[in-house]
């Protein structure tokens, strides 16, 4: 088996699980679905991937709630476009932290503020728990195809009875 069709599997599985568990806990699956692409595209893989993609994920939550309040406060229509760049420069330069480095998280996370009005109390749980459960979907895919290279890899050693005969 590939990894590819391993991760495909559980990705699969895990997410029809997801889908349930966001309408039961009445959280956005959608925005659950871009925490998980957001651990999917992150350059790091494993716990610090996740680490990386869920704190800038947060922050970008953060920066959107930034420009939602001070354009709020602007008396000219231009003046809320202004803000949205100044904010959009902040969120790439904060990367100048290494632990802030995954620019694409900070939009994500910002992205999915917006599309969900401002409701940050909804989209929080949403990405975190899509966070996990990408994270979840590749380190279980890699885990089954290590364990079923493994057991091809023993049933094809001489002396081992095949099971495709």
């Amino acid at each position: 088996m590939t990894t590819l069709t391993a991760i495909a599997i559980t990705t699969g599985l895990l997410s029809g699980l997801w889908g349930w568990i966001a309408v039961s806990l009445g959280l956005l699956s959608w925005a659950g679905f871009l925490g998980c692409t957001s651990y999917f595209a992150s350059p790091r893989d494993g716990l610090k991937g996740l680490r990386d993609s869920l704190v800038t994920n947060l922050t970008g939550v953060g920066w959107a709630m930034a420009i939602l309040y001070c354009s709020e406060f602007a008396s000219v229509e231009i003046a809320a476009y202004a803000i949205t760049g100044v904010v959009s420069f902040l969120m790439c330069i904060q990367a100048k932290k290494a632990w802030l480095s995954y620019i694409p998280g900070t939009f994500v996370g910002c992205c999915a503020t917006f599309a969900a009005n401002g409701d940050w109390q909804l989209v929080i749980p949403s990405l975190l728990f899509g966070g996990v459960f990408g994270y979840l979907m590749k380190s279980s895919g890699l885990w089954l195809a290590k364990r079923q290279n493994r057991i091809e890899l023993q049933n094809s050693e001489p002396g081992v009875e095949s099971s495709r005969s």
